[in-house]
């Protein structure tokens, strides 16, 4: 009963845990983000990752870098959920018993990561415009100054392209999370088989 009960008052401590770890690592890594795509811009006027921070600080100031914070984080939630759900929905399909299945694993992983990545193109497109503030598009919207805030990205997209804009860049954006995923779990699921085999030899041994 005791260890019933501390296990109840145990419970919510992963899920705060991971909640920040995510705000933590949207916050460290928000910055580079933005750095990566506007360098990836056609065109793009930066020639290196620290010439890019340093004309962004300049002309943008520290703002420049999380205006697309919120945006992430609210990707990541769908994002995770979408992937973990349905890793172990396909799991329970093709590895019932849940035994050590590299092929599955990869499986798995790849659609997991895929439907993940699809579902949740619209807000990895507001996230590249509010990182990129893309002078064309902001141009073509009638916007002045700097693009800010999720739903005037989300306006502005639907403004410029409609309902189909919302899933520009989506074949990359699956092509590029499904090798990523499928790889993240294959090896997690390897340590995992691993560790857990030579715990249990050494149990054997003693």
């Amino acid at each position: 009963m005791a260890d019933k009960d501390l296990h109840q008052r145990r419970w919510p401590f992963p899920r705060i845990a991971g909640s920040m770890a995510t705000l933590l690592h949207d916050a460290v890594m928000n910055p580079a983000e933005v750095v990566k795509q506007r360098m990836q811009m056609y065109n793009s006027q930066h020639r290196s990752a620290l010439s890019c921070i340093l004309t962004v600080w300049r002309t943008e100031g520290l703002g420049a870098f999380y205006r697309s914070y919120t945006t992430q984080l609210t990707m990541n939630i769908p994002f995770q959920s979408i992937h973990f759900i349905t890793y172990e929905f396909l799991q329970e399909q093709v590895n019932p018993h849940r035994g050590y299945n590299p092929q599955s694993h990869i499986i798995s992983g790849g659609l997991a990561g895929a439907l993940a990545a699809a579902a949740t193109t619209p807000l990895d497109v507001c996230k590249t415009l509010l990182n990129t503030q893309e002078n064309m598009a902001l141009s073509l919207a009638n916007i002045s100054g700097r693009l800010s805030g999720m739903a005037n990205a989300f306006r502005t997209v639907y403004q410029l392209n409609g309902l189909s804009g919302y899933f520009k860049g989506i074949q990359a954006r699956v092509i590029y999370q499904m090798p990523s995923t499928a790889i993240s779990w294959s090896v997690y699921e390897f340590f995992k088989y691993f560790l857990t085999k030579r715990q249990l030899e050494n149990r054997t041994l003693y």
